[in-house]
């Protein structure tokens, strides 16, 4: 019932919302002198800072309407290719001249962990100039009626595989963080089988590819708790009125909570700054806040299902690194894979997948030939760093474009080539 209080317990501050907005609509209105004061901004800023730390963020939109290609402002349109019950597949389509030769076909798969695939917002903007980009729009589960069945992580796997399908042959591929394991895991079962849609490049970025390797916080608690501690205790069903009520599921404001435990300092300072550049009026640096947040505290329910395999696989039994893990009874070998191009990327201080996490995949990926192994770990960024902001658009994206220019379906190879080791270097 703990979801279902938090559910009243929202519904029941929806009057003093509204009062908070009331407010502050009244002390900050300029028609209002009282709103020229210290002792008026400092009403509405208290009002508005009420306001937003009580109020539930609904799913962003990713406001891409124009990209900027060959140096000219083209528009851009957002179309569903592909949808499931559990995701839409979104193509930001481009309108660039007739005849241009096409851009390479990139896969951003986004990270189903807590927040929408708008986190990646940044990503997807800085991708646009270079490449004919889609994304994976994941779908909140208590949105998602019960009647339509579960959805785990061999059900997300089996997405990545019908995506590759769907996008036809020489795509390129990027996962985001948690994605890395069933991206690679999708690949490794497409290239056993011998699929000819099977990715070009496949660059995975800050994921948790092998947890053993310097464990942070996260990888701790999973360890140090166990499965049955995360089923007994964030596993709830979803609550009424919703689409998806009685469907179990791990809520999204519990990962958000882990989330902002694990800075708490630095958020609580962020909004006492908010509050003194209101009262400031300082309007510039309240509207970085506000898109912040409005985009940090927007987050979405996961299946009970997919959550408590993914922990169980990846944080707890480590089941990919030790050769362990299995998709529908079928092994998942990443020896398998022999004709896509492997980049990893990670944060110096990241704290949530730990260095080398990701480098690992490298290690399990022994049969890319060596010279088509590239790792680079990008200096003084975090986790976010890695997929967003300056450094990222400066000294990321510029690996990955010449990286993906680099290995298309040209560069395939035909026979089976020599066991190599993997390019730790």
């Amino acid at each position: 019932m703990f979801y279902q209080l938090y559910e009243m317990n929202h519904a029941a501050l929806q009057p003093a919302r509204f009062y908070a907005d009331a407010v502050r609509l009244f002390y900050s209105n300029p028609l209002n002198p009282v709103s020229h004061t210290p002792f008026g901004r400092s009403v509405a800023a208290t009002a508005e800072l009420f306001e937003r730390t009580t109020r539930r963020y609904g799913k962003p939109q990713f406001g891409l309407d124009k990209a900027v290609v060959d140096w000219k402002s083209v528009g851009v349109t957002e179309k569903t290719v592909w949808s499931k019950p559990f995701c839409d597949l979104i193509r930001f389509e481009r309108a660039l001249p007739a005849g241009r030769k096409p851009d390479p076909k990139l896969l951003i798969v986004a990270p189903m962990s807590g927040h929408y695939a708008t986190l990646l917002r940044g990503t997807v903007e800085a991708m646009l100039p270079h490449a004919d980009v889609h994304i994976t729009d994941w779908v909140d589960a208590r949105m998602v009626p019960a009647a339509q069945g579960s959805f785990d992580l061999d059900d997300y796997v089996d997405y990545i595989i019908e995506m590759f399908h769907a996008l036809g042959p020489d795509t390129h591929v990027m996962a985001v963080c948690q994605p890395s394991v069933p991206v690679l895991a999708a690949v490794a079962l497409m290239e056993k089988r011998g699929d000819p849609f099977v990715p070009s490049t496949m660059t995975l970025m800050g994921g948790p590819v092998d947890t053993r390797r310097n464990p942070t916080a996260v990888n701790l608690l999973a360890k140090e708790k166990g499965i049955d501690w995360f089923r007994d205790n964030v596993v709830m069903p979803a609550p009424w009125p919703v689409p998806g009520f009685g469907r179990p599921v791990y809520p999204g404001f519990l990962q958000l909570s882990g989330f902002m435990s694990m800075n708490l300092d630095r958020h609580i300072i962020a909004h006492k700054d908010f509050f003194m550049h209101l009262v400031k009026h300082d309007g510039d640096s309240a509207e970085k806040h506000r898109d912040f947040y409005d985009e940090y505290l927007a987050v979405m329910d996961l299946t009970a299902e997919f959550y408590l395999q993914t922990v169980d696989t990846v944080f707890v039994r480590h089941a990919l690194p030790k050769g362990e893990m299995t998709h529908r009874g079928e092994p998942v070998d990443p020896k398998a894979i022999r004709n896509v191009a492997l980049l990893t990327i990670e944060g110096e201080n990241d704290d949530i997948s730990g260095l080398g996490q990701t480098q690992a995949a490298h290690d399990l990926c022994i049969n890319i030939p060596v010279d088509r192994h590239a790792h680079y770990v990008q200096p003084a960024v975090g986790h976010y760093g890695v997929f967003n902001g300056s450094r990222f658009r400066s000294e990321i994206v510029p690996r990955i474009v010449d990286f993906i220019s680099s290995y298309g379906r040209q560069h395939r190879v035909a026979a089976k080539p020599k066991l190599v080791r993997s390019a730790k270097s």
